[in-house]
Order: structure tokens, then sequence, then C-alpha cells
């Protein structure tokens, strides 16, 4: 055994240091990076960082929010500022030092600006933890209480250097983010890892190690990485992972399949990354794709960036409005049914719990956008506010006190002024159901934080920098941007409904074969502001009922697996993917099953074109959200149950029987799944099939 050692780090600001389990962050907190602490900074200004070791820079984040070091007598030591401060994209900091710096201990490395930290909702506090503590360090001694910066903060035993490059916490590769990538463990590793961190280790391996991820999101089925490169990937060996449904390619994203499951592996994928590298709603972080140099190229591009956003801001609040939809659905049976009266108070706190979502929609979606383009998400949510405040709605009201048309423009009615320039406000509460104006105000709020960060002196920041921001953004987009952009998003709607209602069982037929395509790229986010824009205006969404349909469709591919096929293992997915598809969520069912073996996508989108056929027959609407069975609610029409809630029970049964035999009779072979189907994904934006 080498002899004992010791080696003592210093606080990298003045504050109080606490023990690394105090930390408000559970990666660092859990011991998974390593031994360290953490220090609380006094003071609310910009604070100068003092480099807690003597050795060599290794890496120096993007963001600024963390540096790497490794000592001369191999240490591995990271220095992280704030708690999830890579969201805020180097705003707060100004770091001197570059990567091949030597510094000594108590050095300066730059300022922390505390005030913009907290005025984010962030933690200020400076982490330090020595990343291959498992095999360099004996034990340690904290100090404790106030401490100044660049003084001893503690002291570690050594079991004597056991080489420059050791591993992380726990015995497994761990590479600090941007220092560049170094191996996981080869799936299977005699590492001690099981289940849930066995899995997200195979797939960290499998995507080219922590250093190839720049951000990570999930949502209700996928882990979806950005990746730095995303050519690393095998498809094929990610795919075979055991937990792993599926890989897709889309909207900038490498999306693993998991299903069910999906919120354990996410959180065993993140205590394994060197930083915590998103939240479900978080993917600012992400390293920006390689520009494109053509015109056809930035059309793609930007198309791929929109979906992108769209993904990252509505993800967070699916669920959500999937719940208020079903809440919605119950009330309309409760009053059918004269369990409550409309008018009651019972009635209106019930509504309030059902409306509330869409109602304040901008807010919420404002603070999701906000963090996935980097903006501030209070003040964006601020702006969301703007929109839906009862006195703006009521200035576009024609029945409201005070109405006034100022101006027309063809078929353009500005029905307000700003300072003596007409604005044209949508009627009802148009901005409060929809997404892309507060997604543009985000956008607006990310190009010009910055602006106002270098021109607004340090000592009044906090004060005028978001008075500023909020009067500049929410001009711009009542006046300019909002006008456009709900013109725009009317006319797409328009036309959907145009389409519908020249022919809505013809447009049932195409959108109920098709829709589930979309998903198979991810891209099916991007239909969600036209439903929720129908169920605003004319308030119910025959869209959304063809959709419904595609998904039960796919649900009966999977229950005809489960009844034909005599794989155990087979039955052991299907049983679970039926029930997951019929519930709306289709993944599982798609990407476990339907697209691996035989013809079963194609023979379930064929009950999806019969679905929507009699969806349009029936002339079905739906007044929620949520689609699928457990869905039914959603097509109660408030003013009566009608042909809709009939036709919906017609439909989604016949669509289930017609995939359910479809696939059952010529979907799949018993031998399909001794050599199982390779599926061809095409990459967005490129012909190039995707080996699997």
């Amino acid at each position: 055994m080498s002899p004992t050692t010791q080696a003592a780090l210093v606080a990298p600001v003045t504050g109080e240091v606490i023990p690394l389990a105090d930390v408000a962050d559970p990666v660092f907190s859990s011991g998974a990076l390593g031994e360290g602490y953490g220090v609380r900074p006094t003071g609310d200004g910009a604070v100068h960082v003092l480099a807690p070791v003597t050795g060599e820079v290794t890496m120096v984040a993007g963001t600024g929010h963390a540096l790497g070091f490794l000592t001369d007598d191999g240490l591995e030591v990271l220095l992280h500022l704030g708690v999830d401060t890579v969201e805020l994209e180097g705003r707060p900091f100004d770091l001197i030092p570059t990567v091949g710096d030597r510094v000594s201990a108590g050095d300066d490395l730059g300022t922390m600006d505390l005030a913009q930290v907290a005025r984010a909702g962030k933690d200020t506090t400076a982490i330090v933890a020595v990343t291959n503590s498992a095999k360099e360090v004996a034990s340690t001694e904290l100090t404790s209480g106030a401490v100044e910066a660049g003084a001893q903060a503690i002291v570690l035993t050594r079991t004597g250097r056991q080489g420059a490059v050791a591993a992380a916490a726990g015995g497994t590769d761990m590479a600090i983010a941007g220092s560049g990538a170094v191996s996981s463990p080869a799936k299977g590793a005699d590492d001690g890892l099981t289940g849930f961190d066995a899995t997200a280790r195979d797939i960290i391996a499998g995507i080219g190690g922590a250093g190839n991820v720049s951000s990570v999101i999930h949502c209700i089925t996928r882990v979806r990485f950005y990746l730095k490169d995303d050519s690393i990937p095998d498809d094929a060996v990610v795919a075979d992972i055991d937990g792993v449904i599926d890989v897709a390619r889309a909207g900038g994203q490498y999306q693993v399949v998991i299903g069910p499951d999906v919120n354990d592996v996410y959180d065993a994928v993140v205590k394994q990354l060197p930083s915590r590298a998103g939240d479900e709603d978080d993917a600012a972080a992400a390293a920006p794709k390689e520009r494109p140099t053509s015109a056809w190229g930035w059309v793609k591009y930007g198309f791929s960036e929109l979906i992108g956003v769209i993904t990252g801001s509505m993800i967070p609040v699916i669920g959500v409005l999937a719940a208020s939809g079903i809440l919605k659905g119950v009330l309309a049976l409760l009053t059918q049914f004269d369990v409550v009266s409309t008018g009651t108070s019972t009635y209106t706190l019930i509504a309030a719990m059902a409306d509330s979502m869409f109602y304040f929609l901008p807010i919420i979606i404002g603070f999701t956008s906000a963090r996935r383009l980097g903006a501030d998400p209070i003040i964006v949510a601020i702006i969301g506010g703007v929109l839906a405040y009862p006195s703006v709605v009521q200035l576009a009201n024609p029945d409201a006190e005070g109405y006034n048309v100022v101006a027309t423009v063809g078929r353009t009615v500005f029905n307000a002024d700003f300072f003596g320039i007409p604005v044209s406000l949508p009627e009802g509460n148009a901005y409060a159901y929809s997404i892309f104006p507060i997604i543009v105000a985000a956008w607006l709020a990310s190009r010009i934080e910055p602006w106002l960060k270098k021109r607004i002196p340090a000592v009044v920041r906090m004060i005028f920098a978001p008075l500023l921001e909020i009067f500049i953004v929410s001009t711009l987009v009542l006046v300019i941007f909002g006008p456009i952009v709900m013109t725009i998003s009317g006319a797409i709607a328009s036309a959907i409904s145009w389409i519908l209602s020249l022919s809505y069982p013809i447009a049932g037929l195409v959108i109920g074969a098709f829709y589930q395509c979309l998903v198979i790229f991810g891209l099916h986010w991007a239909v969600i502001p036209i439903i929720s824009q129908q169920i605003s205006d004319p308030g119910y969404s025959p869209l959304n009922a063809i959709v419904s349909a595609s998904m039960i469709a796919q649900g009966g591919g999977a229950l005809a697996l489960w009844v034909k096929a005599k794989s155990p293992k087979i039955k052991q997915m299907a049983g679970p993917a039926t029930i997951s598809a019929l519930c709306g969520v289709t993944e599982p069912a798609m990407y476990g099953l339907n697209l691996k073996y035989g013809r079963v996508f194609i023979t379930s989108s064929i009950g999806g074109a019969v679905g929507g056929l009699l969806t349009g027959l029936f002339d079905v609407n739906m007044w929620g959200f949520t689609g699928g069975l457990v869905g039914f609610p959603s097509f109660v029409n408030p003013d009566g149950i009608d042909g809709s809630f009939t036709g919906f029970w017609i439909a989604s049964l016949v669509t289930l029987a017609v995939s359910f035999a479809c696939t059952y009779f010529f979907g799949f072979k018993e031998s399909d799944f001794d050599q199982e189907k390779k599926v061809e994904k095409v990459r967005l934006g490129s012909r190039e099939p995707v080996a699997r």
C-alpha cells in the first residue's frame, strides 16, 4: 500500500464552508462526483473567484460556470460555480483562464455575479469536487464555518498517487464535460451496476461517452440527448441495450426510446454524467449544430431548430395539458348527469382547475421556452402574463366596454393603439391559448438580455435590466411579432379547418393513416399548437379526434402481437405497449414492436386510416386534449352528449378491430421474431438511411 500524504484545497470564494452532502444538487451531494465541499458566498454583487488548487487548467466550460484542474500529484478537481447555472449561458461569469494555463492555489480566476445568479433563481454555492476521490483519497477533514477566499477549506488524506487520470467515484470512468470524451465502461462491465444504473451506463457508452453529451432531457417515453458529434453512436448497439426499446434521430436530438421507465433511466443517466446536463424541459446547454452553407440547408436547419424549441417548451407541460383535458371532460359529464350545476361555486372551482392551464398557457410556456432558449424564465413568464392579462383581453373583445376599432387594413382590425401606433389584438383570448407568440418573446429575450447586460452598469442592473426587457419585448410582441405569428398560425389552422370542412372523411382517412409517421421522427409536437388553437376557437378539435384514432390503431397492432405471438419476450413487451397506446402514448408499441416485426406498423396504420375515415363520417369532435380510449371524457360536448361521443366509441372500436385483424392475419409470421426486421430511419433533412 502506498504511503499516505495530505493535500489542502482552498476556498474559491469568501463565505461559509458546507459539507458536500448539504449542496443543493443531487449529483454532487450524493458523492457521485467524488469528495469535496461547497462554499456559500457572502455578498450580493460580483465576487472574485480563486483557484482551489495548484495545477493545470484542463477544462473551461463554454458557459463559464465550471473549470477543471489537474494537480501535479494526480488530483482531478472540478470547480462548479452555482447550481444549474449552465442555463444562464455564461452571463454571470467572467473567467480568465484557458485550457492549458497553469494556476496556483489562490490565484484570481475572474468574477461571478452573485446578484444575476440569485435573480435567476439559482443557488450561488461554489462547489469543489475531487472527481477521482475513489482511488486517490482515503479521508477528508473539512474546515467548518466562515472562511476567506484563498484560505484552507479541506484537507485530504491520500493513499498515494494512482495516476494522473483515475476513475471517477463509484469505479466508473467519467469525463469532466468539455475535457474530451473518456470511454464509459463497456456493456456488461464488472462495476457492480445493475438495473437502471446499468442501462444508463451502457447508453452513455453507446453514444460516445459522457464527453459527447452537450445536454439531456426527457419526455414521457424517450431520453433525448443533444450530442456534440451525433455520428459517433451506433444505433444498433444502443437499441440492443437491455431496457432500451429503440432509438430515433430527429430535431437535432438523439432519442433513446425507453417507455414507462424513462424517468428512472433519465435519473440514472444524469447521475453518471459529470454535471447536471439538463432537466426535462431544459436543452439550453445544447451545443449548436454545424451551420448550413446553402439556402436549402438553412431551411432544414431552421425547421429542425423550430421543432427543437417546440419540443423543449411543450414536453414539460404535456402531461398537465392531458390532465386538464380529462378534467374538462369529467366536468362535462358531471354537468350532463346533473351531479354539478353550472353557475354553482362547485362548478366554478372545478372549471378553474380544468381551464387554468389553458388560460395561463403563455405564462407557463414562457417559463419553459425561456429555459430552452437561455433567457430569464421569470421575466419571460411575466411577459406571458402581459399576453393573458384580463384588461388586454378586454381590449380585443368586441363586447367589452371601451372596445374601439382604431383602423382596418383589409381583413386586419386594429383594435388598440400604443403611443399612437395601431395594434391588432386577437379577438377573444387567443394569445392565452397559443404558444407561438410567447416562444417568439422568449427568443427575443434571449437576444436582448446579453445586450442589456453589456450596457447597464452592474450597480443598477438588477432593477433596470428586467424593467427594460419586459417593456421592450412586450412591446415588440404586442405591436409586431404577435400579430404576425397569429396571422400565420391562423392561416395554418384555417387551412386545416378548410380541408376538414371540405371533406372531413377524406381528411380523416389521410391523417389517420400517416399521423404516426410524425411520431417516428418526434415531429408530432408541432401539431399540438394547432390542436390547442382549435380547442380555443371554435372550442373543439376535429383534428385531435383523428389523432386519437391513430393512437388506438397502434394499440390494436400491439394487441394482436400479444394474442398471437408465442414468444414470451414479445408477449412481455406487447401487453404494456398495448395499454400505453390505448392511453395515448404510442412510442412503446411502435418502437418496441410494430416497426420491428413484419408489417405490423403498416397493418396498424390501415386501422388508423379506417378510424380516421369513420371519425370524419360520424363528424366526431374533441373538447379536450387527451386521446386514446382513456380520453373518452374529451369527446363529451359541454352542451350535452351528442353524436361525437357515440361516434368516438364506434370509430375507436372499429379501429381497434381492423388494426387487430389486419395485424393478426397479415402483419407478421412467427419466423419474424427469429430474425428481426432492420428498420431504416431517415435522418431529418437527409435522404440517407440510418443503418440499424
